[in-house]
């Protein structure tokens, strides 16, 4: 039985079936499942897209993947906060995983798709969906396997969107604890379809929250020297930290603080007794990222002090660096190459973007691969946008390579 068959509210309107651009690839029985089922991932695809759901609050999501691998007879197991499963393909000592994300952002979506999103200002506008249906996909086709060499987890997390991340969830519930190496993919807008683009060491960067919260006793724009200039505060703050910072930390560690929203007063005759600051400090270095809470505060409070407005630092901690390891992120490119041949394989940059996939690295061996969704023509619709979209012939691609690096980490 398909899956369209099982749940016919998967069904979407216009064609599901997308070329295997690995099609004869093999094994045997991964080519079988795809020419039965590849229709399905991209059903599964679809229905996540219309009916997003922000992290934390998956439920359906959840649901939906956790009834497909039992009627897969596979006993997958939902995470202690009600959002988000593991489950074991395959039998034996040795284990593997495969990750993928379950959250939306929180967007309105403008694509205009048949299948776009049904929640207003919810959106899979970072490839979640794809991720989700890719890793579904390599587990159910795992599961049809003559015999498997170990076992392989499937991993679905929650709240990759939200600081620190869902991976925290899933580290504390032990589901690392027997992993030799870890996998995933991330949909690049900018990478055309059927190539993959691979990087030993760090592949994006650690991203903290920042805000500044100052207070004053306010006062008359006229006798500025009689109260707090908090305005003031707020412009020097803006122009000087991320000028301070730099004379802080190695240059060669691409840190930066980017302010996104600054808000205070509305007289024009009046100093505001409250203003707020708020911004993304980011990293690519590791070590730098240990010490930028300290720095930071510290340069706080030397801006500051000549100015007497009070002041609280909340610095919310986000997610260290992706950091690539070299045998399994070798892993990833030789199954793009067996997948679709020399030219499926790339080199790609380190982002200065934020994954919590990170946290898995901080406990075993693995890597992150860009899996290319840029059609080869039109425009590149980046990810956070709310006009991204995908070519899902990314899709089957995406599961055979899944498929391969597991059975590589295993043999």
């Amino acid at each position: 039985m398909t899956l369209l068959e099982a749940h016919p509210e998967l069904a979407t309107s216009g064609d599901q079936v997308v070329t295997d651009l690995g099609a004869g690839t093999g094994p045997a029985w991964l080519d079988q499942w795809l020419t039965a089922h590849r229709s399905d991932v991209v059903a599964v695809r679809r229905s996540l897209h219309s009916v997003p759901e922000l992290g934390r609050d998956e439920h359906r999501t959840t649901a939906l993947v956790a009834r497909r691998l039992m009627v897969a007879g596979l006993e997958p197991r939902t995470l202690p906060g009600g959002t988000g499963l593991v489950c074991d393909v395959g039998r034996g000592d040795r284990c593997v995983a495969l990750r993928a994300d379950l959250d939306a952002l929180p967007l309105g979506e403008e694509t205009g798709l048949p299948f776009a999103s049904t929640v207003p200002n919810v959106m899979h506008a970072c490839g979640h969906d794809a991720h989700t249906a890719m890793v579904l996909g390599a587990g159910l086709a795992l599961a049809s396997a003559p015999s498997l060499p170990g076992r392989v987890r499937l991993v679905f997390q929650p709240a990759e969107e939200v600081q620190p991340g869902g991976a925290i969830d899933v580290v504390a519930d032990g589901a690392m604890d027997d992993v030799e190496r870890i996998f995933a993919l991330h949909c690049d807008p900018r990478l055309e379809v059927g190539r993959l683009g691979t990087r030993v060491g760090p592949i994006t960067s650690a991203c903290d929250v920042v805000e500044i919260r100052l207070t004053s006793p306010g006062g008359h724009t006229a006798r500025p020297h009689l109260t707090a200039d908090l305005v003031e505060a707020l412009g020097l703050l803006i122009t000087q930290l991320p000028l301070l910072l730099t004379r802080q930390v190695d240059p060669r560690s691409g840190t930066v603080l980017v302010w996104g929203a600054v808000q205070a007063g509305e007289a024009a005759n009046a100093i505001p007794q409250h203003g707020v600051l708020r911004g993304t400090l980011r990293t690519a270095d590791h070590a730098t990222w240990t010490e930028l809470e300290d720095k930071f505060r510290a340069l706080v409070a030397a801006v500051l002090a000549p100015l007497g407005v009070g002041y609280v630092i909340d610095h919310i901690r986000g997610v260290p660096p992706v950091v690539n390891e070299v045998v399994s992120s070798g892993m990833l490119r030789d199954a793009a190459i067996l997948t679709g041949g020399p030219e499926a394989a790339a080199d790609t940059e380190q982002s200065s973007g934020g994954e919590d996939f990170a946290w898995y690295l901080e406990k075993v061996p693995g890597a992150m691969a860009r899996l290319g969704v840029w059609p080869g023509v039109g425009p590149m619709k980046d990810i956070h946008q709310p006009t991204f979209d995908l070519d899902e012939r990314a899709l089957p691609f995406g599961v055979r390579v899944l498929v391969n690096s597991a059975l590589q980490a295993l043999a």
